[in-house]
């Protein structure tokens, strides 16, 4: 296998489950490190510097958002949870603990490589981009100014503050509170009404149809995502 292949560990107690990412992951060159608890997860997570992490919120010592959170304390690695746990309250409370995505059991292959390929992206990506394309939207970050379609469009301060944090997480589910502590603060952390206005606002100067919108996606309940490239 290739010196250069990217180490995912897994931390998840259901053997079938492990069986069937190992044949998934190792047959797309990646390399695999398992835990089976929190406890050898938090271990090997610190140990092996995998450059991204598939966690299972049932384990067996241990809730996965807690050791979300313990991670979190002093890496940034890429974190996409795998569960069963498909209510909306467990999604949010997982990616504001600091998940970078979230898997409702059963998945298949292809969305799972198709997420880990978005949050490897995101974690080599340079945050001094000074300019980002997606199909016809252009934002230069130099001068400030974002275009659609070769056509400038004038963005409110706020409004272009959170399209520049909805950029700089492209692929990633931003949950509200995470938007409102990043664009208006840690004081408007329960204004959910804010991000809701203003992504509206958004997506009637950058979609082509703001009821149909191909950039700016709602996650329903959980938040808003920019569609990776």
């Amino acid at each position: 296998m290739p010196a250069a292949a990217p180490v995912a560990l897994l931390i998840e107690d259901e053997i079938q489950m492990r069986r069937f990412l190992r044949a998934a992951l190792q047959s797309h060159e990646y390399q695999l490190v398992e835990a089976t608890t929190a406890r050898e997860g938090l271990a090997q997570a610190a140990g092996r510097n995998p450059d991204v992490i598939l966690l299972d919120l049932g384990l067996p010592d241990g809730d996965g958002i807690d050791l979300t959170r313990r991670i979190r304390e002093w890496s940034q690695v890429p974190i996409i949870v795998l569960s069963a746990r498909g209510r909306e309250e467990d999604k949010v409370a997982a990616l504001d603990a600091g998940a970078d995505d979230y898997l409702t059991k059963p998945f298949g292959v292809g969305e799972l490589l198709a997420r880990l390929r978005v949050a490897l992206r995101h974690a080599t990506a340079a945050d001094s981009e000074p300019m980002f394309r997606l199909d016809g939207l252009r934002v230069d970050f130099e001068h400030r100014r974002v275009f659609v379609d070769d056509m400038e469009v004038h963005l409110t301060p706020t409004e272009y503050k959170l399209l520049g944090v909805l950029i700089r997480h492209a692929g990633k589910v931003l949950t509200h509170r995470q938007l409102l502590k990043e664009v208006w603060g840690p004081n408007a952390v329960e204004h959910t009404h804010y991000v809701r206005v203003y992504m509206t606002q958004l997506r009637r100067k950058l979609e082509s149809d703001a009821t149909r919108p191909k950039y700016l996606l709602t996650e329903p309940g959980v938040g808003y995502r920019l569609r990776p490239e």
